[in-house]
């Protein structure tokens, strides 16, 4: 489990357990939050969408976070260099990325966001040189989260399923 100290409290993360599912099913079946998961639906498609990663080979890791020991957000942390991004930009070896979404509509537009994207870049760049992040560039709530975040842009990629900001977030030097 990841502890971390943000501006709005203390902040944990810990890998989703399957009874996190229902919680997690919910956030991905609001309509805010499908226009850009894309996996609202019965249990099952946010179960296969989770199971893929905790089953997996540890390239991706699906994370609930809580603020002040409320459920709050889902997260993805993964290696770029085993991912699909790896092809989109010059990656580095160790180039972390995120994935976020803030399930609660209530924990939305009060730049929570930001707060928790800064904290977890800040704990990432202790053992990465990078973070990077691909938010839909319609989705300007998480490209302006990104950036009070500290992350600058590296332009924009045509993903399959979406044109992306690239968001980038480096190591103090």
């Amino acid at each position: 489990m990841t502890v971390l100290t943000t501006s709005a409290g203390p902040f944990r993360l810990r890998i989703v357990r399957p009874e996190d599912l229902p919680l997690i099913t919910g956030w991905m079946n609001d309509p805010v939050v499908d226009a850009f998961w894309e996996l609202a639906g019965p249990p099952e498609v946010t179960e296969r969408h989770v199971r893929a990663q905790l089953d997996g080979d540890g390239r991706s890791v699906p994370q609930l976070g809580l603020l002040n020991g409320v459920p709050m957000s889902y997260w993805e942390v993964y290696r770029v260099e085993q991912d699909r991004l790896a092809g989109y930009y010059r990656a580095d070896p160790g180039d972390i990325g995120l994935h976020l979404l803030l399930g609660p509509p209530e924990s939305r537009g009060r730049g929570l966001g930001g707060a928790l994207l800064s904290a977890m870049a800040e704990h990432l760049l202790r053992t990465s040189p990078r973070v990077v992040a691909e938010p839909d560039v319609r989705n300007t709530p998480s490209v302006r989260a990104f950036r009070r975040a500290g992350f600058s842009s590296a332009g924009e990629i045509e993903l399959p399923e979406k044109r992306a900001a690239l968001m980038m977030r480096e190591r103090d030097a």
